[in-house]
């Protein structure tokens, strides 16, 4: 495998995204670029400055004012909107259930797509999101499609919600999933589709040691 490669990995919500990348990062000694935290970083800035989610000129403006920055950390990477730590509370279900609308607005994907773009920029990078193989790194030497279930990625946020302290029941995860997939793959600007040079690795029945080397095998290919 030659150095400094981009790897793209996306998919619907809680595929297993951002933790197996960033292993894979680990692995390959790589940068790892979690834009779904992006996209929660404004959501959860503009509803704590009651800026409309569905108003993309005001978003914009607001993105303008706003650093988001990553550091790293154990167990998980930190993120900062303005040197204020945000890491658990772009967790919370209000911004999970408001960062599709934000994430619609052409303005706001524009300006964090050359963001993402910049920071990819020398490679030697793992991203995952939603639209990275097909719109942010279309030419990503290596790029990942995964899926899982929605009942098995509602067990999975039930499960992480847990150790959170957070109490939504499993049937209500399993409808605000598949809410969101609609709304992810039906939104006019860079719906969530699989690129055509993707490889689609389903997880339903994975573990993520399993996921991580499937993905490092792909790699390595």
């Amino acid at each position: 495998m030659k150095n400094n490669i981009q790897i793209a990995i996306d998919g619907p919500a809680s595929a297993g995204k951002s933790t197996v990348a960033k292993l894979v990062a680990k692995k390959l000694n790589y940068v790892y670029c979690d834009t779904g935290a992006m996209y929660r970083a404004i959501t959860f800035e503009a509803m704590a400055k009651n800026v409309a989610l569905d108003n993309d000129d005001k978003l914009v403006s607001l993105l303008k004012d706003t650093i988001i920055s990553f550091k790293p950390a154990n167990p998980e990477q930190l993120v900062y909107i303005n040197n204020l730590d945000i890491t658990q509370a772009i967790r919370q279900p209000e911004v999970t259930n408001n960062v599709s609308t934000v994430a619609a607005q052409e303005g706001v994907r524009k300006e964090l797509v050359k963001r993402q773009q910049e920071i990819a920029e020398d490679g030697s990078i793992v991203m995952d999101g939603r639209d990275i193989g097909t719109t942010v790194l279309p030419n990503a030497e290596v790029k990942i499609f995964l899926v899982a279930s929605v009942k098995e990625r509602a067990l999975r946020r039930f499960k992480e919600n847990q150790i959170k302290g957070i109490n939504t029941t499993l049937d209500v995860l399993e409808f605000e999933i598949a809410e969101r997939d609609r709304k992810d793959s039906t939104r006019e600007i860079s719906p969530l589709i699989q690129a055509k040079d993707a490889i689609l690795v389903d997880t339903t029945s994975m573990n993520i040691d399993g996921v991580v080397q499937k993905i490092m095998d792909i790699i390595n290919k």
